[in-house]
């Protein structure tokens, strides 16, 4: 989930993850920036840092199971089911150990309310657990979870890692008035969400309390800029912002400032083709 600061520059992890996707090394300038949990709006205070996946760091913080939990969910990425009514949702991103390496076969639990805020407690609609791939990435489609009584809206999940303990956590959605009431509510679980179309994309990256060993410090990849794109390192680029390199159009997903190992085709994370 953490993409951006506020003050627009893109986290670590957010790289990590465009590495991982691309299979490129990280660049080694962004070992040690902090990762915040959400983009502010005008007006609100910077929350607590989430945990930058370094050697010590505190896991992803658990939160209370609530009463609603069913064990033995259908494996499945997908919760929609036909004539499923709310807004389509896909959550996605990676799941950690404490060295800021991807672990690989973690359970994933989900459950959640429909769009009216009612749980399914006689059979298993909006509840499926999945499984991370070799790259330690997940994807979840869902519908945004409707308010449930006294909370505020909120996804529930169980992970738990090869032979490690279960976390219980809640993920939760930017810029919800009940996010100030409710009791449960803990702002290091923050998604970053965007809008697509008329569904909404969510992204989170999960760390676990999993000793790892560091492994070598990542260095960038080094690439020679095809003559004739307008993209340059040093540049400030915002979301939205378009750009040419080696012959592809591709438009900015994430506000950041342009360098040597962060081209277009390399950083999926940042920019796509379009």
């Amino acid at each position: 989930m953490d993409n951006e600061t506020t003050t627009g520059h893109v986290t670590r992890k957010a790289v990590l993850r465009a590495a991982i996707a691309a299979g490129i090394a990280a660049p080694a300038v962004l070992m040690g920036v902090p990762a915040l949990a959400r983009t502010l709006t005008a007006g609100d205070t910077a929350p607590a840092l989430t945990p930058e996946c370094d050697d010590g760091d505190d896991p992803t913080p658990p939160q209370t199971e609530g009463p609603y939990f069913k064990p033995n969910s259908p494996l499945r990425t997908s919760l929609l089911e036909a004539g499923t009514a709310g807004v389509r949702l896909t959550v996605s991103g990676y799941v950690f150990g404490l060295a800021c390496r991807p672990i690989s076969g973690v359970l994933l639990d989900f459950w959640q309310a429909d769009t009216n805020g009612a749980y399914d407690n006689s059979g298993f609609r909006f509840r499926g657990h999945q499984f991370t791939d070799a790259q330690g990435a997940f994807k979840l489609t869902t519908i945004v979870p409707g308010l449930y009584p006294g909370r505020t809206r909120h996804i529930h999940v169980k992970l738990q890692a090869p032979g490690r303990p279960v976390l219980t956590t809640q993920l939760y959605f930017p810029n919800e008035p009940r996010n100030n009431t409710d009791s449960i509510f803990d702002p290091r679980l923050l998604m970053t969400v965007r809008d697509a179309g008329g569904a909404r994309e969510a992204a989170f990256d999960f760390v676990l309390d999993v000793p790892q060993n560091p492994g070598p410090t990542p260095t960038a990849t080094a690439t020679t800029q095809p003559p004739g794109g307008s993209w340059a390192a040093g540049t400030a680029y915002r979301a939205g912002d378009r750009v040419t390199y080696g012959g592809l159009a591709y438009v900015c997903l994430q506000a950041h400032t342009g360098q040597t190992g962060w081209e277009p085709p390399y950083v999926p994370a940042l920019w796509r083709v379009g």
